[in-house]
């Protein structure tokens, strides 16, 4: 049975990634970047001794790139990364599911469909996935932002990005700390849980805790407030305990102080390893002058993902949705 692309390509980058991880006994994650840079500019880096640099130059004659489409890439960086992480047990290293990141991009699209042009935000970008997921889908003129803490998954991201021919400005640092960004139409993140360590940055937030360390999913909402404009959207990927954990009387005061809330999709369990790790997407728009919230948010318990009639079925209801809310 003849091999997809993506297939391909993931047999390519796993195969290229395993050659410089034996060679310079790097971790497979760092050894995927060296890999997918050689892909992208065609050639191994100077600073690499002869063997590595010939046995580079020897994979890269298998490989058309001009073959593959920023899908086909996009997907193959996809899997490899996935592999990659089960070598890993941070829990930072985790990625958006792919059916996940179309639906947020599917959302991205109707809440900006009357704009030609629009800047997107990532705060927690990780290894770009999500956000080079929403752009392809997003049939305007894009500025795009992104911002990673981790140095593996921006370095990733950035590769991945250049791949795919999607051009985003990336922010190395922690995404709680003040930007060189002006406010965008859309944010769109997959936020990271738990708490933040940082009790004397986190004093400077609204949502901080009264003791102890904050929770980081409750300052990355505010930070991404501070980053959107009056009247752009924000669609946000958070645990399903958000809005009946500790701190969510507070959480509710500031989004019923500061936002219309749009909508919030229950993700079924299934699309995430354990109950624990159940997610839901919120949509909110940042109150403006002449801003108003609908008049019946979009709620909705979505099926199993793999289920393309009931998802089919889902999909109608939220279009007829859209199609009220923008009267």
């Amino acid at each position: 049975m003849e091999k997809t692309n993506v297939e391909v390509l993931f047999d390519w980058m796993d195969h290229t990634t395993q050659i410089i991880e034996q060679h310079l006994n790097e971790p497979y994650l760092d050894s995927l970047i060296i890999a997918l840079e050689t892909l992208f500019y065609q050639g191994a880096e100077e600073s690499m001794d002869d063997i590595l640099t010939h046995k580079l130059h020897t994979a890269l004659e298998q490989i058309r790139l001009e073959n593959y489409d920023a899908d086909d890439i996009r997907k193959a960086i996809q899997f490899t990364v996935l592999k990659g992480m089960k070598e890993v047990t941070q829990q930072q290293h985790m990625m958006t599911p792919e059916a996940v990141a179309l639906l947020i991009g599917y959302l991205a699209q109707k809440l900006t469909e009357k704009q030609e042009s629009i800047r997107i935000f990532d705060p927690a970008c990780g290894t770009g996935n999500m956000l080079t997921t929403v752009c392809s889908q997003l049939d305007k003129s894009i500025e795009a932002y992104a911002s990673e803490v981790d140095s593996t998954l921006v370095q990733l991201a950035l590769v991945s990005a250049n791949l795919q021919k999607i051009t985003i400005e990336f922010f190395h640092q922690d995404s709680l700390r003040p930007f060189l960004l002006d406010p965008v139409d859309l944010i769109v993140s997959d936020l990271p849980v738990g708490y933040y360590p940082d009790d004397i940055r986190a004093a400077n937030y609204e949502l901080k805790a009264e003791d102890g360390h904050s929770y980081a999913h409750h300052l990355f909402i505010e930070q991404s407030m501070n980053y959107t404009k009056e009247g752009g959207y924000l669609v946000l990927l958070l645990p399903t305990f958000i809005f009946d954990g500790e701190g969510s009387d507070k959480l509710h005061r500031y989004l019923q102080k500061y936002t219309h809330i749009v909508g919030v999709l229950q993700l079924p369990e299934s699309a995430f390893q354990s109950e624990k790790n159940a997610k839901c997407i919120v949509i909110l728009q940042k109150k403006g002058k002449n801003t108003e919230g609908p008049k019946q948010p979009l709620l909705v318990q979505l099926p199993s993902l793999k289920n393309t009639r009931a998802m089919e079925d889902i999909l109608n209801k939220m279009n007829n949705w859209f199609s009220n809310y923008r009267k």
